[in-house]
C-alpha cells in the first residue's frame, strides 16, 4: 500500500536550509504571533518562528491539502508544507517584499519566490544586476545566494487562489514587521513586488518606526517614495520604497512586464545610496 504524502516537513528533520529545530515555539493565534515576533531575539530566531506559524486555520488547511495531493509535474517530489520565512543576506541594503508563497513554488520548495515562474524571472534579473549568485532558483539548498539583499513576503503560508484575506494579512504583519525593524539598520532600498506588496509594506514599515508620507503615494511600476528611517537606525538619510509590477505569468505573458522593465527597477535600488 502507498505511503500517504506527508502534509509538511517536521522542522528541524532534515530539509535544506530549515531555520527551525523540533522545540521552536509555535504561533496558534493572533495574540501569540505578535508575542513571538516581538520576544525573538534575532533574526534567524525570527525567521525560525516564522516558519512553524499555525495561526491561520484557512491557510494551514490550503497549505497542507496543496502538500498532500500536489501537482501531477511534482508527485515525486516532497513539499515543504509550512510557512515560507525571509531569505537572503541577514544585513541587506535592499529588501524585496512580494506577495505570498506560491502554492507549488515556495509551498514546495521551501525558499520564497522559488520554484515557479515568477521566481524564475525575478532571480535571473536579481543575477543580471548582481545581487544573486545564480540566475536560477529552484529549491532550497541549491547554493543560490543574495548579494546584498533579502526577500520576504506579506503573507508567509501559501492563499488559495493566490488571495490572502484581510484578516490573513493582519495576523501575518507582526512577522513583516519585526523583520523589516531588524534589517533595518542595513536597508536602503524596499522593492514591493506588486499592489498587494505595496499596500501590506506600509504599516509593516510604520510599526517597525520608519517615517511615512502621508498621503500615501499610489503603486505604480516604477513609483518611487522617500521614507525617514526609524529613530534607532545611526545613518539619517531617506529610504528609497520601490514599486515594481509583479514577475507573474499573467503580467510577463502579455508584456506588462518585461526584462528590461525588472532590471531597471532591481538596478535603480541597487545603485541607490
Amino acid at each position: 500500500m502507498p505511503t500517504a504524502n506527508a502534509p509538511f516537513v517536521p522542522p528541524g528533520s532534515g530539509w535544506p536550509e530549515d531555520p527551525a529545530a523540533p522545540d521552536t515555539p509555535v504561533a496558534h493565534g493572533t495574540g501569540e504571533v505578535v508575542e513571538l515576533a516581538a520576544k525573538a531575539p534575532d533574526l534567524a530566531e525570527l525567521c525560525a518562528r516564522q516558519s512553524v506559524c499555525r495561526a491561520c486555520d484557512r491557510l494551514v488547511a490550503w497549505r497542507e491539502k496543496v502538500a498532500v495531493q500536489r501537482r501531477r509535474a511534482f508527485a515525486a517530489e516532497e513539499y515543504w508544507g509550512r510557512p515560507v520565512a525571509g531569505w537572503g543576506d541577514p544585513e541587506p541594503r535592499i529588501l524585496i517584499v512580494g506577495l505570498a508563497p506560491a502554492a507549488h513554488g515556495g509551498n514546495r520548495t521551501g525558499r520564497i519566490f522559488t520554484g515557479d515562474r515568477s521566481g524564475d524571472w525575478l532571480f535571473a534579473s536579481l543575477h543580471r544586476v548582481g545581487l544573486a549568485s545564480q540566475p536560477t532558483s529552484v529549491h532550497a539548498g541549491d547554493g543560490q545566494r543574495l548579494i546584498g539583499a533579502r526577500m520576504a513576503a506579506t503573507v508567509r503560508c501559501a492563499p488559495p487562489d493566490n488571495k490572502p484575506t484581510p484578516l490573513e494579512r493582519t495576523t501575518c504583519l507582526p512577522w513583516l514587521a519585526r523583520e523589516v525593524e531588524m534589517v533595518a539598520p542595513s536597508v536602503r532600498c524596499v522593492v514591493c513586488l506588486g499592489g498587494f506588496a505595496w499596500q501590506g509594506v506600509w504599516p509593516a514599515l510604520k510599526q517597525a518606526g520608519y517615517g511615512v508620507p502621508r498621503p500615501r503615494p499610489k503603486f505604480g511600476h516604477g513609483a518611487e517614495a522617500e521614507l525617514a528611517p526609524p529613530p534607532g537606525v545611526t545613518r539619517r538619510d531617506p529610504v528609497l520604497l520601490l514599486g515594481c509590477y509583479h514577475p507573474s505569468q499573467q503580467n510577463t505573458f502579455t508584456g506588462r512586464v518585461t526584462e528590461d522593465m525588472l532590471d531597471a527597477v532591481l538596478t535603480r535600488a541597487r545603485d541607490y545610496r
